[in-house]
Order: structure tokens, then C-alpha cells, then sequence
């Protein structure tokens, strides 16, 4: 199946079909929800990435074919994740969503923040323990990672080290998007933090490339037309995304900067991971569509219709998407952040970023 067109940029808060409205009053409710529990509807706060402008992505796929075969209709609010979570914590009084979907650290944040329930979907058992909550609050629905894009017309080879992106050729032409803002950009910090060795070098580093820096994005898919285009020459994205781009935008290119001259380029998992919301007013609906999300045939198609990889360790797909994502990751060290460590201090390293690069 193609992906042509499939998710050309990502967009802001709620200005998908089926979102609900913003302004929508709080109550003191005490948690409790004015919807109707019996109605065949659920409420999802996803972060962007996954729904298609052209109305053939992943999310378009699920949410028709699971109303068709329950008869529960699916509204779509679209966020950065750490809008996602903000907007729930605001709503706790007087909760709507029924199910969240976040990148990491925001996923963990929700959970700090008592936001989510405990539901364990048919099938997590086949998830990997590093991309779930042991204690159930949350798994991985679409395996993910972080990535950088370049335009391959203006560049005849990506960037191979970080401090590649410090040349002059790249100042004003070189974006990130707002770390704390943007689960992506957020994975910018993430990704410095480990390839420098800790917050002090990666924070030097990072207040050099703000030279070259166009400046602030609360949206990382903006930045990926503007690469295509040759309006910026690299900026931050995530594998399932670009890929899935790649038809629609076919001067970027995907690539991993390596910590120093002549070392791998490394990456990490940057999973679209799904919870309950705790006091979801359709509960049992949203159960329903989190066990249809781990379904096998679901997950086959994660590489086909959206360029992702499969949750499901026992999903081997064989797909030639599948196959080409397969290839792009080859000889990339993927390593494993420590969640707990970001959660706790997620704030200090955005103050410490602002601090760096005066933002």
C-alpha cells in the first residue's frame, strides 16, 4: 500500500475533523464526566504524526475500520504531546478524553500526574517491557524513533556529527522544534544529553548551535515541508513521520548525527505510546479500541499504511515499507534513555536549554 501523501505536515492543537471544542467549560465534578457513558463514542488525545491530511494515514484507517466493526465512532483531538497532557491535567475536573497518545517523557509525565488508569489491552503481553508501563498504565501502540532530516537536493550527504551542524551554510537554515513543547523536540534535548555525556557539554553545544538556529517551533511537522522546499537545510523529525513523508516530500532525507568523528550515529525509541484516562466517561469503549490497536492485523499495518514498527514483538512484517525502515536503521545504536531520570527533571533541562540559548 502507498503512503503518498500520507501525513504531509503536522498541525497544532484540535484542528482536526471531529476535535472538540477548546473552550470547553470545567466543572468541579470531581473527576466525574457530564457524557453519556452508554453512547457509542469514545474521545482520543493523540499526539500528532499518525492521521493524514489526505485522509489515508494510520489513524484514518483504525478509527473507520474500528467503527465499522463496533459501531463506536472515534473524536480526534490533535496535539503536541505535552499539550495532550496539559490539557487533561486541566480537564481532571470535568475529564472528556477516554484514551491519550504521547511520545515519551510525556507519557510518564501524564502518569506522574495521576492522569491515567490502569488497563492492560489484549496483546500487551507481545509489547517489549521497555516499551510499557509495568504497572499497566501505559503501552506502545506504534514503535518509533528519532531522527534528523536534510534536504538531499542542496546537501549531497547528510551531516555526519552534530558538530557538522555548527558550518556556517547553516545559519537560518537550520530548525529544531521547542523541546518541552514538542515531544520531538523535546527528543533533541534527549538525544544531546546522551551523545555529550550529560547536561553541561550538551547545553555548551547546544548555545552554539543557537547561531545557526531559525528559532522556535511548537509544531515539528512544519519543519519537514520547509526542508523539502530548501527553506531550512536540517531539522528535527522522527522516523514514522518522515518516512512516511518521503512520497509527498521527496527532497528530505533521514539521518542519525554521530556524537564525534567516526562514531555510530545513534537514535532511541520514541514510541506513540497509548493510556486510559482515569474517569474516562466511555471506559468500556476505550478498552475496546485499546485492544484493537494491539491486534495483529492492526499492527500489520503500522508499516504498511503508516510507516511505523509494529508494537508487537511476535508482528514481523514483510511489507516493503517494513522492509525499507528495516534498512534505514541498520548500523544505527539505538540506546535507551532513562525515563524515570527525564521525567523527574524534564523541567530543569528546558530551563537549562532556555538558559543556553536565551529562548
Amino acid at each position: 500500500m502507498s503512503l503518498s501523501g500520507t501525513r504531509p505536515f503536522r498541525k497544532p492543537l484540535a484542528a482536526c475533523c471531529g476535535a472538540l471544542a477548546l473552550a470547553a467549560p470545567l466543572t468541579a465534578c470531581g473527576g466525574a464526566s457530564t457524557a453519556d457513558p452508554h453512547a457509542k463514542e469514545i474521545t482520543v488525545y493523540s499526539a500528532d504524526g499518525l492521521k493524514s491530511e489526505q485522509g489515508d494515514g494510520f489513524y484514518d484507517t483504525v478509527f473507520k475500520d474500528f467503527e465499522k466493526k463496533t459501531g463506536i465512532k472515534v473524536d480526534y483531538v490533535e496535539s503536541g504531546s505535552g499539550a495532550a497532557v496539559q490539557r487533561l491535567a486541566r480537564e481532571r475536573s470535568n475529564t472528556k478524553a477516554d484514551v491519550v497518545v504521547t511520545l515519551p517523557p510525556f507519557i510518564q509525565q501524564a502518569d506522574g500526574k495521576g492522569l491515567l488508569d490502569t488497563y492492560r489491552p489484549q496483546g500487551a503481553g507481545q509489547v517489549a517491557a521497555a516499551d510499557k508501563d509495568p504497572a499497566g498504565k501505559w503501552t506502545s501502540i506504534v514503535n518509533n524513533y528519532f531522527c534528523f532530516v536534510y534536504n538531499k537536493k542542496e546537501l549531497k550527504r547528510p551531516p555526519a556529527t552534530w558538530q557538522d551542524l555548527l558550518d556556517a551554510k547553516f545559519k537560518n537554515r537550520l530548525q529544531y522544534s521547542t523541546p518541552g513543547v514538542a515531544g520531538d523536540g523535546t527528543a533533541v534535548l534527549i538525544k544531546a544529553l546522551h551523545d555529550f555525556g550529560g547536561q553541561r557539554p550538551a547545553m555548551s553545544f547546544l548555545k552554539k548551535l543557537q547561531a545557526n538556529n531559525v528559532g522556535p517551533s511548537s509544531s515539528t511537522g512544519q519543519l519537514a515541508p520547509k526542508t523539502d522546499k530548501g527553506e531550512l537545510l536540517v531539522a528535527n523529525g522522527d522516523v514514522q513521520m518522515n518516512y512516511a513523508n518521503m512520497s509527498s516530500m521527496p527532497h528530505q532525507g533521514i539521518f542519525f548525527p554521530a556524537a564525534e568523528p567516526g562514531g555510530r550515529p545513534t537514535t532511541f525509541a520514541l514510541p506513540y505510546a497509548a493510556g486510559l484516562v482515569k474517569n474516562a466517561p466511555h471506559r468500556a469503549n476505550a478498552q475496546k479500541f485499546l485492544d484493537y490497536l494491539l491486534s495483529v492485523p492492526v499492527q500489520r499495518q503500522v508499516s504498511s499504511v503508516g510507516g511505523g514498527f509494529a508494537s508487537r514483538k511476535d508482528v514481523k512484517a514483510t511489507d516493503p515499507h517494513a522492509t525499507a525502515l528495516a534498512a534505514l536503521m541498520k548500523d544505527v545504536e539505538i540506546f535507551q534513555p532513562d525515563w524515570k531520570d527525564i521525567d523527574k527533571n524534564l523541567d530543569a533541562y528546558v530551563e537549562a536549554w532556555k538558559g543556553a540559548t536565551g529562548s
